[in-house]
């Protein structure tokens, strides 16, 4: 009989669809066709074919905007909000508006042709991480900003385009996302009745019965939620409680570094290389305001959330909110803690 499951964080309803449920192992027989690929301008050499860099990894001897380099930011050429301007806050009759301010930023993670994170070594992983963090905080300085989300496209499917090198994307908004403040205000709820972190909570939960989880290391897990919107989706906490993600030391940075490849390596491997993204929610920017994010120290808890592109939304998720999972989260954790990556 299907089942309906409630995530704990911000109270969404999903649908776990068992009488429609495959097998784990039938996913992995997908296949996503993306058309022929572009000349790659992300490759060390082709430095002219993108904006001037913003920060690059490299040696001190090295100029900008050449080769030599082992990571790049550099400006989206066709970015969604762009950072020159002012807010410019307005009305229009009972409709809000303000100009298109932020920031859309590509971090190039490899010199290399490499299109799957999944392939990078964990010390390049970590520089990845090293240099979310090193742009969060610079942008962070910018006050008209108030978030800073990360993610990543992989396969053209999942948004990735037609250049196969692996690369992220941060954008700073100038409002804080819908999908944040539900998190956000779920866990302050939660922390208001409870006095505890629901994210806490729930590593606490899912440590204890194992059901979900697929990995537990160096501070670190990796489980399948228990309301799962999608087959294999993944969560990565850290099992010490933080609400932001730039506070990760240099440590934390090389440890997470670590389960990210082992988390990429398995869904590559026992997946057939499925597209997929990935979001890194952490806690708004906060400013100086008296009662402004009285609480958000202690009740929100900065994740990674990871989502194979392996099934399609369609009008019942759009007309209700409900996303239908054809596979138990258990049946997909399961399957990913037996894959030898």
């Amino acid at each position: 009989m299907p089942e309906l499951r409630k995530d704990p964080v911000i109270g969404r309803w999903v649908i776990i669809a068992t009488e429609r449920a495959s097998r784990p192992d039938q996913f992995s027989t997908q296949t996503h066709e993306a058309p022929p690929e572009k000349p790659c301008p992300f490759c060390e050499g082709q430095e002219s074919q993108t904006p001037p860099e913003i920060y690059a990894l490299r040696p001190k001897y090295t100029p900008a905007n050449t080769a030599g380099w082992e990571l790049r930011v550099v400006p989206s050429i066709s970015p969604f909000l762009r950072i020159e301007g002012e807010l410019e806050r307005r009305g229009k009759g009972m409709y809000d508006m303000m100009n298109g301010i932020g920031a859309h930023e590509i971090i190039i993670e490899t010199n290399q042709h490499i299109a799957n994170m999944a392939d990078l070594s964990e010390a390049q992983i970590t520089k990845v991480i090293t240099t979310y963090i090193g742009r969060m905080v610079d942008l962070e300085k910018d006050k008209r900003f108030k978030y800073a989300l990360v993610f990543k496209n992989y396969g053209w499917s999942a948004g990735g385009g037609r250049i196969r090198h692996s690369r992220s994307q941060l954008i700073a908004t100038p409002v804080n996302p819908k999908r944040v403040k539900e998190e956000l205000i779920g866990a302050r709820h939660y922390y208001d009745y409870h006095e505890r972190c629901v994210f806490c909570d729930l590593i606490k939960q899912e440590l204890e019965s194992k059901d979900r989880l697929i990995l537990d290391i160096d501070g670190f897990i990796a489980i399948a939620p228990f309301a799962s919107r999608f087959p294999f989706e993944v969560w990565i906490l850290p099992k010490q409680h933080s609400c932001d993600f730039i506070s990760l030391d240099t440590n934390s940075r090389i440890n997470l570094g670590r389960v990210i490849k082992q988390v990429l390596a398995k869904m590559k491997k026992g997946l057939n290389d499925p597209p997929y993204n990935y979001v890194i929610h952490t806690a708004p920017f906060r400013r100086a305001k008296e009662g402004y994010w009285k609480s958000i120290d202690y009740d929100y808890h900065w994740h990674i959330e990871i989502m194979p592109r392996l099934t399609r939304v369609a009008g019942f998720e759009w007309g209700t909110g409900f996303y239908i999972c054809p596979l138990p989260p258990e049946n997909a954790a399961k399957f990913l803690r037996e894959v030898k990556d």
